[in-house]
């Protein structure tokens, strides 16, 4: 009969071989079976805001990182031209109309006359001035909209919701039309960007449930798989000198694997989680049962 001392050591070598077979298991689960990588970056659509109109920042309402809403007032343009526009266009088309009544009158008052007393073509001519009249008033209320517009236009409202970055501008600075002078991080398009290795591809599929974990931080965000991308650059696709390929005689026997982003979207981050565009990121996603 084996001694007791024979019988611990067997056993102590059982447990050993178990636990080894175990943690083979686990490691070959963690790191063929689940894609994961810790190639991850949270991004966000960075919206570069340029004001309508052109002329000096009268009232900066805004300071840099601030949160915002859409609709907020970001800063105000100087509005005093817009005004003295809008007037004048306002005293142009109150005269277009006024000489179109009067046109207007005229023609009415030739239309009534017999023929003996007024030719053909002098109607006709009443009627063109008519028809000029008309159209001039149309331009001059397209003016007094359009003055409308700039005015409205000289408060720069913010189009998402989110926070203002690197906010540079200042009161007294001149702003040109369609010249961004405001970047504004959404706050509302926080997603992360994952790099899989291209041997994982085919373990992720759009919807799986994903678990992001940021950097310096243990708490954990759900998330699902939004897409993945359809092209990266290939480096070694270059065009020669009369459009044909240009191919590297050399092959490396080493080939890495190639990066492929995989968009995962954010559910509910965790109360004090603050997200910023860029940060590292790992990311787990968990396939569900493919069959």
């Amino acid at each position: 009969m084996p001694s007791p001392k024979a019988v611990a050591r067997v056993a102590a070598t059982l447990v050993a071989f178990l636990a080894a077979i175990a943690g083979g298991i686990y490691v070959w689960r963690a790191y063929v079976e689940t894609p994961w990588t810790r190639d991850g970056r949270v991004r966000a659509d960075v919206v570069q805001l340029a004001p309508d109109v052109a002329g000096q920042v009268f009232d900066l309402r805004v300071k840099d990182n601030q949160q915002i809403r859409k609709g907020d007032v970001l800063f105000v343009i100087d509005e005093e031209r817009f005004r003295l526009a809008l007037d004048l266009a306002r005293a142009t088309e109150a005269g277009r109309a006024s000489d179109l009544d009067q046109k207007r009158r005229e023609s009415d008052r030739r239309s009534r006359l017999t023929s003996a007393a007024l030719s053909e073509e002098a109607r006709e001519q009443a009627l063109a001035a008519v028809s000029a009249a008309d159209a001039a008033l149309r331009a001059a209320v397209a003016e007094r909209q359009t003055a409308e517009l700039n005015l409205e236009r000289a408060e720069v409202r913010s189009p998402v919701n989110g926070y203002v970055t690197n906010l540079l501008l200042k009161t007294g600075d001149y702003v040109t039309a369609g010249r961004a002078v405001i970047a504004i991080v959404d706050s509302d398009s926080f997603y992360v960007a994952g790099y899989f290795e291209e041997t994982k591809l085919p373990l992720i599929r759009e919807s799986d449930p994903a678990t992001v974990r940021l950097m310096g931080d243990s708490r954990e965000i759900e998330g699902r798989v939004d897409s993945v991308a359809r092209a990266i650059v290939d480096r070694d696709n270059a065009l020669g000198a009369d459009l044909t390929a240009n191919v590297n005689p050399s092959f490396s026997w080493v080939r890495l694997a190639q990066r492929i982003p995989v968009r995962i979207g954010i559910g509910q981050v965790p109360d004090g989680v603050r997200l910023s565009a860029g940060l590292t990121a790992t990311v787990i996603i968990r396939p569900r049962d493919r069959q």
